[in-house]
């Protein structure tokens, strides 16, 4: 394993590879850091071929995550990544971009989610610890990652969800024979009482205790980018924000792969997107300060509805670094970016790619994305699982069954202005 240690990212104290997410000294947040120089002293081709000669999931990319050894067998659990990244052209001719638009599909994974590469690394890890039930705190994603995962595992696992969560989600979690517990609530409830149970219970809960872990699982969308670009990087990457791990981590990634000479040029400009109901981080960002108000979720966009982001302030540094932003759009440019990505790509996605979409169209309508050069959008979720937000966007004809009934009400309707 090239992880080393678990590294505080305020005042740098080193700790053990074991289960802990805050530092003793300073109370900061803590991540993984990793010794690279056993990969670097090789030639960057022959690390190429070894990344490419691995299985077609997330453990390719075994070498750059917290892991003792590649989980196979038994302890595979679900087969996660590999998703598509697909040139979405009618899309920029739609926003009159003048340039490539690709969209990275992670609603491909087996529970329609990019949680789902969160939950394996997370869990490969706690089960290298010793730990034998998954839990988490979610907006309803990860709930049905920690389930399906413990259920291919073979583990017992505890979901803990906002009572007002859409039904799609409940039931898609649920299925998998969980504990589900829906609290009463808004997300950053949730993860208050998931804190204190994780100090009283040898649960590995994925986004808490074993959060470091679970966040490297992020990373792996960046790898995937940059090899399915031919190993080049994009020019931008517009992506979602709710606790502001996945924003962080994409950035990560892409830096490892270049120090290590996979990949080469400079960090893409990295864009934020949030819904209007839910944007301290694009909030903090516009008024220019470092630091996260606070806010009472009220959106459509309910994956991304985390009030008090714990990756909020690194999220800020990472788009004002990279000459990026972030952006927030109101729950009726959701409903339009989620209708205009399926309309153009034939991907239908939940509404946090909806928000995502939506920032596309909103940084384009600005002058924000310079002509050429390649974007990427990062589609966590499949629509499937937030049915009611489109309700009502669209028409239908109904007729009977006569030629002459449908040629009245359908074709001489829809031709005639």
């Amino acid at each position: 394993m090239n992880a080393k240690s678990l590294t505080c990212r305020e005042c740098g104290f080193e700790y053990p590879l074991e289960a802990r997410y805050v530092c003793e000294k300073c109370f900061g947040p803590v991540e993984v850091a990793y010794d690279f120089s056993a990969l670097a002293s090789g030639d960057s081709e022959s690390l190429k071929r070894r990344i490419q000669a691995g299985p077609q999931n997330i453990w390719r990319y075994a070498d750059f995550l917290p892991v003792d050894a590649l989980p196979q067998g038994p302890h595979a659990g679900l087969p996660v990544g590999s998703t598509p990244l697909v040139k979405a052209d009618r899309l920029a001719e739609r926003l009159g971009i003048d340039g490539e638009v690709w969209v990275k599909n992670d609603a491909h994974n087996p529970t329609h989610s990019f949680k789902d590469r969160v939950v394996a690394v997370a869990s490969a890890r706690a089960r290298e610890l010793g730990m034998t039930t998954l839990a988490c705190a979610s907006t309803g994603n990860l709930a049905g990652a920690v389930a399906a995962q413990a259920a291919a595992l073979g583990l017992e696992s505890y979901v803990f969800i906002p009572s007002d969560l859409e039904e799609q989600k409940i039931l898609s979690t649920g299925i998998y024979g969980t504990k589900l517990v829906r609290v009463k609530g808004n997300y950053d409830d949730v993860n208050r009482l998931c804190t204190e149970l994780s100090g009283e219970r040898d649960w590995a809960f994925v986004n808490v205790n074993v959060r470091p872990y679970y966040a490297e699982g992020s990373k792996t969308l960046a790898y995937e980018i940059a090899e399915q670009l031919d190993w080049q990087l994009p020019d931008r990457v517009v992506a979602p924000i709710a606790s502001g791990s996945l924003f962080t981590k994409l950035k990560k990634g892409f830096g490892e792969w270049i120090e290590l000479g996979l990949i080469e040029g400079e960090q893409p400009a990295m864009f934020g997107a949030q819904a209007a109901g839910c944007s301290p981080v694009a909030t903090a960002y516009a008024e220019g300060k470092n630091f996260i108000k606070p806010v009472k979720p009220d959106t459509i966009a309910k994956s991304l509805a985390i009030g008090n982001p714990a990756d909020g302030p690194y999220a800020i540094d990472v788009a004002k670094n990279s000459d990026g932003s972030i952006e927030a759009v109101t729950d009726d440019e959701i409903r339009a970016g989620i209708k205009l990505l399926a309309e153009t790509t034939g991907i239908f996605t939940e509404t946090a790619g909806g928000v995502t979409t939506a920032t596309l169209a909103k940084l384009a309508a600005a002058g924000k994305i310079p002509a050429g050069g390649r974007t990427v959008i990062v589609i966590t979720g499949d629509g499937l699982k937030t049915l009611d937000a489109v309700r009502g966007s669209f028409e239908s004809y109904e007729v009977e069954p006569k030629l002459s009934d449908f040629i009245t009400h359908v074709e001489n309707e829809v031709l005639v202005p």
